[in-house]
């Protein structure tokens, strides 16, 4: 591969992240292109992305344009985790990726992001009904991982590697001090098996390097 993916991206929101992180830990060369929310609705973004969200991606390599970022990670590695680096191809294994990968869009990020949204965004100040309840699912989703990885006995969600997986919570996650304040210092004491694995994943170098860059992007 010879041309660099372009990752249509904003520098706060997490699910943009998912993606480069995956893109670092494969090696693939990629141009981020920011987008500020009120060119979301505008080309050249919503020529990709119907949404008019981030992230998507244009892969020059293969002329393939999508969004959504769990359909994107499925493809990256599908087209270009030869090695299987990140992934298994057994049975099981590959569909219970799947499986950890759907509950990450379906049960963390929304609960996650919700949360953000009623405690600073939403027009209606004080709603702690819908407050506490997002706070409650974030602590249930994490208690959710933490019990598999006990029961399982493992390091990492699937079998006995790291995987896409496991890399997709990492975004969301690191918002778990933002999001609910002295309460995660809480959450990490009452869950250490979750506590353990994120460590785990944010040591990672490909991790390390898209927190710096996220970093460093969000001073600018």
């Amino acid at each position: 591969m010879s041309k660099p993916i372009i990752l249509y991206s904003h520098k706060g929101g997490p699910n943009p992240w998912k993606v480069a992180i995956i893109l670092e830990e494969l090696g693939l060369p990629y141009e981020t292109k920011f987008v500020e929310f009120q060119d979301m609705k505008e080309g050249p973004l919503i020529d990709v992305n119907p949404n008019g969200r981030v992230p998507a991606i244009e892969d020059p390599n293969t002329g393939v344009a999508m969004f959504e970022s769990g359909a994107i990670v499925e493809y990256l590695v599908e087209t270009y985790d030869k090695s299987n680096n990140l992934t298994y191809t057994s049975s099981p294994e590959k569909y219970l990726l799947k499986s950890w990968l759907h509950f990450q869009m379906s049960g963390q990020g929304p609960y996650f992001g919700q949360k953000a949204w009623f405690e600073l965004y939403h027009p209606e100040k004080n709603l702690k009904s819908a407050i506490d309840r997002y706070a409650n699912e974030i602590r249930r989703v994490l208690g959710v991982v933490d019990a598999h990885l006990k029961k399982q006995g493992t390091e990492y969600l699937v079998g006995d590697k790291c995987t896409y997986a496991d890399l997709a919570w990492v975004p969301w996650d690191m918002a778990l001090q933002f999001l609910l304040g002295e309460g995660a210092k809480k959450v990490e004491e009452e869950l250490p098996t979750y506590k353990a694995w994120h460590d785990r994943l944010m040591a990672r170098p490909a991790v390390q390097k898209i927190v710096e860059e996220r970093t460093k992007a969000n001073s600018q």
